[in-house]
């Protein structure tokens, strides 16, 4: 097939390229994101593939299926960029990959935890200016710290059971509680228990209209005193607003993102020579106990081969006639 690829970095490309020999399609790739402007790109080739800050509205499917497009793939597992109303009435399928090596987002959670309690970006910097000073760098043992996980898919179940190594009691918070998880040591409650006990709080679940700033100002205020959030999962979980004034009263006690509300046009550049004009972004990264990476906690060699050969088989499927096992349904 002839796929188009937007949103795309040299290692996109590296990955797709190599894991392409078993499979020989036909990829271009377009450094340029897909939306309505830009859906001209996309004629004459059979499908294209996508990433999260890829705009697919009703717009962009509409003129998209005007090209004569058959397929769109996401080689990722979130797809709230997506009108899926849009793509079936244009009776065309979307794919994703729902899990990519669920232990590198659950591992990056982890690793803003650490960060943020024991300050070791803050020691960098120090010990790179021969300041060997430990004021200001206190932590806390995560041993016995109770720690709330929302949502326990794949990637939630990974974090939860790392937590549990650490000798954390673990509490969560999940439409659909998993069996396995409960048995491990994992105890489920309602939402509001757990933001009332938790020291830590990760997020894990899917964005729609039932989670869409889950993090508001009324759950800051149930939260327990100077807790910790973090996102791993998709940004607008958090709304930014109701975050940044939990941060100026200190009721939030630490906040680690992966991923932001407003990142389309933010994340994934080298933005390092203009001027950053989102005040909200300008205002959190204020905060001296506010951790942000730029949407990285998927980036491992282990997730980005398995995003690569989900993708490409998903083509393959759909070129083949085959049951589409990772078909996004409305």
């Amino acid at each position: 097939m002839k796929v188009a690829f937007f949103s795309t970095k040299k290692y996109d490309q590296e990955f797709f390229e190599s894991i392409n020999t078993d499979f020989n399609h036909q990829l271009t790739f377009f450094e340029t994101a897909l939306n309505a402007h830009t859906a001209s790109l996309a004629k004459d080739y059979d499908a294209v593939c996508v990433f999260v800050n890829d705009d697919l509205n009703a717009e962009t499917i509409n003129k998209l299926a005007d090209a004569g497009l058959k397929i769109i793939a996401l080689r990722c597992a979130g797809f709230n960029n997506v009108d899926l109303k849009a793509t079936e009435a244009q009776n065309i399928p979307v794919v994703r990959v729902p899990a990519y090596s669920p232990q590198a987002v659950a591992e990056h959670a982890v690793a803003l935890i650490l960060t943020l309690n024991r300050k070791t970006h803050k020691a960098y910097n120090r010990v790179r200016e021969n300041n060997f000073s430990l004021e200001k760098l206190t932590g806390f043992n995560l041993y016995g710290k109770t720690v709330g996980v929302i949502g326990t898919g794949i990637i939630g179940q990974c974090f939860a059971r790392i937590m549990l190594g650490f000798g954390c009691k673990v509490l969560a918070y999940d439409i659909k509680p998993n069996t396995e998880l409960k048995e491990s040591g994992v105890t489920y409650v309602d939402l509001d228990k757990l933001l009332k006990e938790a020291d830590i709080i990760s997020l894990h679940c899917p964005l729609n209209e039932h989670t869409h700033h889950l993090m508001n100002a009324e759950a800051f205020e149930r939260m327990k005193e100077s807790a910790m959030l973090i996102n791993t999962g998709r940004g607008a979980l958090i709304d930014t607003t109701a975050v940044v004034e939990a941060l100026k009263s200190e009721k939030l006690g630490y906040l680690g993102i992966d991923v932001y509300e407003q990142e389309s046009g933010l994340f994934f550049n080298d933005l390092s020579e203009t001027v950053n004009k989102d005040d909200d972004f300008l205002r959190l990264m204020s905060f001296p106990n506010v951790l942000i990476t730029g949407h990285q906690g998927f980036f491992t060699v282990e997730a980005l081969e398995q995003i690569a050969q989900v993708t490409l088989r998903n083509l393959t499927d759909f070129e083949q006639g085959k049951q589409l096992e990772n078909k996004v349904s409305t």
